[in-house]
């Protein structure tokens, strides 16, 4: 299974935001969304960094309350790794565990067309085992 199978069940909608898009509204936005991330997008569309619930919180420990008022372009993770839509689940949750991060930007000619979690990953990944089973006992079932 492909990241391009994951897109095509949960869409390719993605929260992204602008690099001068302040700590707080960034935290507002993440908190009304309900999401973990956000990718930082440049005006082309190409992807600059991300943020996420961890940035927030250590530049919070950092700064105090007024890291709110900062650019998230000042806290964010600048060196992003990206997928494209053929990579594997396999290859993903390698990079995604190796990385130790949660949220993946998937890219395509150097545009954003998606990002997945861990969460969709383990979701997918969940269900092809299911229907492997499922597969097993069927084929025995049939013996």
């Amino acid at each position: 299974m492909t990241v391009k199978s994951i897109l095509a069940t949960k869409g390719r909608d993605v929260a992204t935001a602008a690099p001068d898009l302040s700590m707080q509204d960034l935290a507002r936005a993440l908190a009304d969304r309900r999401i973990g991330a956000m990718i930082v997008t440049g005006g082309g569309g190409e992807v600059v960094g991300i943020v996420s619930e961890r940035d927030v919180v250590r530049a919070l420990a950092r700064g105090g309350a007024a890291a709110l008022a900062e650019p998230v372009s000042r806290h964010m993770t600048a060196k992003v790794v990206t997928c494209r839509e053929d990579h594997t689940i396999v290859q993903v949750m390698e990079l995604m565990t190796n990385g130790r991060f949660r949220h993946m930007p998937v890219t395509q000619d150097g545009k954003l067309v998606g990002v997945v979690s861990i969460g969709d990953i383990v979701k997918h990944r969940v269900a092809e085992m299911e229907n492997e089973q499922k597969a097993l006992k069927e084929y025995i079932a049939s013996a």
